[in-house]
C-alpha cells in the first residue's frame, strides 16, 4: 500500500528526520495562517486510495490542534484509505480527570475531537497518563515510549556510575513510581529508587517536597514525561542536594519550556536536562540542556504500521 508523509509545521525537523528514516520525501502541502489567525491547509498532491501520516505536535496547544484536525479532514475528503496523526506532544493531556467540579476533562475532548474528524489512528509517545488512551473509541492509539532512547543514551553517559553502582533513579511525585522503576530496573542491577513526595496547592506551584530514599554520595536523575515552567525540577534538585547527592541530572520527554523556564533551569543545581525533539527545537535552548532525537523511533513505527508488524518490538529496550 502506497503512504505518503506529511509535516503541518509545528516540527519540520522532527518530520524531516523521520521521513529520513523511512528514505522517502516529505509530501507537498500548503499551510498558512491568516492575519486573523485562522488556519488554512491544501494538500498538494493526490491522496485517493493511500494510507496518509500528519506529522504535528501539538505545542503551542490551539494553532497546532486546529490545523490539524483541518488537515485531517482535508485527506478524509481527499478520499485517503487511512489517516494517521502522527502527535509526539498531545497538548491538553495533563488535564486527564475531573479534579474540580465544573471542569473538563481536555485529554477527552481531543480525543473525542480527533475521531470526529475521522482519524483512522494516532501515534504518539509518552501520553500524561496511559489511561488517556481509553478516550478512544474507534480511533487506533499507539504510546510509544521515549525510553528506548534514554536508557541507551544514558548507559553511555552514565557508564562510569553505573559500572560503580553510584546512580539512583528519582521519581518527581508518587504518580511517576512506575516511569522511574521502568528506567531504574534497566539501566542498574539494584534499581535504586528514590521518591519526591509533594503536596500541591495550585497548578505549577509547590507546597511543600519531602524526599523518600536515600541519595548521599550518588549521582541522581529524575525522570519525568514534561519539563515545562521547570519549577518542580529545580526544587527537587535542590531537595536532592540537600540530601547529599553528589549531582543530580533531569531527564523529560517533551520539553515545553514555558515562561522563565530556562532561567529557573539555568539557576537550578541540575548539571543536564536530558528531552527529546517531541516539541520543536527551533528555539534557544540554553547550556544545560541536550536533545536526544526520536526521530528513528517514529519512523521504525510508521514503517511497522504500513508493513503489518507489530509495535511491541518499539517498546523494549535491548
Amino acid at each position: 500500500m502506497e503512504y505518503k508523509i506529511f509535516s503541518l509545521g509545528a516540527n519540520d525537523e522532527l518530520a524531516k528526520k523521520i521521513a529520513a528514516r523511512l528514505g522517502m520525501p516529505l509530501g507537498e502541502i500548503k499551510c498558512r495562517s491568516f492575519s486573523d489567525g485562522e488556519q488554512q491547509v491544501q494538500f498538494l498532491e493526490n491522496l485517493r486510495g493511500k494510507d496518509v501520516f500528519l506529522i504535528q505536535p501539538t505545542n503551542p496547544p490551539a494553532e497546532n490542534w486546529v490545523r490539524l484536525l483541518l488537515a485531517i479532514d482535508a485527506a478524509r475528503n481527499a478520499s485517503a484509505r487511512e489517516v494517521t496523526a502522527v502527535v509526539p506532544y498531545f497538548g491538553y493531556s495533563r488535564q486527564d480527570r475531573k479534579s474540580k467540579p465544573r471542569e473538563p476533562i481536555s485529554a477527552s475532548v481531543f480525543a473525542k475531537t480527533l475521531e470526529g474528524v475521522g482519524a483512522t489512528r494516532l501515534l504518539t509517545m509518552d501520553l500524561h497518563n496511559d489511561a488517556i488512551g481509553g478516550f478512544f473509541r474507534r480511533t487506533i492509539v499507539d504510546n510509544l515510549y521515549a525510553r528506548r532512547v534514554f536508557i541507551s543514551h544514558f548507559r553511555d553517559v552514565f557508564k562510569d556510575a553505573l559500572a560503580a553502582d553510584d546512580l539512583v533513579v528519582v521519581s518527581p511525585d508518587a504518580g511517576g513510581v512506575v516511569r522511574a522503576q521502568s528506567y531504574a530496573k534497566r539501566l542498574m542491577k539494584s534499581a535504586d529508587l528514590a521518591i519526591i513526595h509533594k503536596e500541591r496547592e495550585i497548578p505549577n506551584q509547590i507546597a511543600r517536597m519531602k524526599l523518600i530514599g536515600d541519595v548521599k554520595g550518588k549521582i541522581a536523575l529524575i525522570t519525568d514525561d514534561m519539563a515545562d515552567t521547570c519549577g518542580t525540577l529545580a526544587r527537587a534538585s535542590a531537595l536532592l542536594m540537600e540530601n547529599g547527592a553528589k549531582e543530580v541530572y533531569a531527564m523529560a520527554t517533551h520539553g515545553v519550556l514555558s515562561g522563565e523556564a530556562m532561567k529557573t533551569l539555568e539557576a537550578s543545581p541540575i548539571k543536564k536536562l536530558f528531552i527529546t525533539d517531541t516539541i520543536n527545537g527551533n528555539r534557544e535552548l540554553g547550556t544545560k540542556i541536550e536533545v536526544v532525537s526520536v526521530g528513528d523511533t517514529f519512523g521504525d513505527a510508521i514503517e511497522r504500521i504500513e508493513s503489518g508488524e507489530s509495535l511491541s518490538a518499539l517498546f523494549e529496550t535491548e
